[in-house]
């Protein structure tokens, strides 16, 4: 009888476990989600001549293969404003 109940014991401990960790996995995966970077983010990250603006030759990813979509006034450079303004990328399908 004695191991009857130790056996219970560790199958609902273990189950228990189990549970748990699935549903911690899944509330970081919601959390998680990685936000887009704001203008002043980009401009930390990769404005090599610190004049306050972004160029095509400094970009990289999306904003760079549609930097004309975004400097909309054609002078070669991306501003704060351009960027606030700025369509933003479709989202791809939820990913499970």
């Amino acid at each position: 009888m004695n191991t009857n109940t130790f056996r219970t014991t560790i199958i609902v401990f273990g189950l228990t476990l189990f549970f748990s960790n699935i549903s911690f996995a899944q509330s970081q995966n919601k959390e998680g989600r990685k936000k887009p970077p704001t203008f002043n983010e980009l401009i930390k990250e990769m404005d090599a001549n610190e004049d306050g603006k972004l160029s095509k030759d400094e970009l990289k990813g999306p904003l760079k293969e549609n930097f004309s979509k975004v400097d909309t006034d054609e002078d070669g450079f991306i501003t704060k404003e351009e960027f606030d303004k700025a369509p933003r990328p479709k989202r791809g399908p939820k990913k499970r």
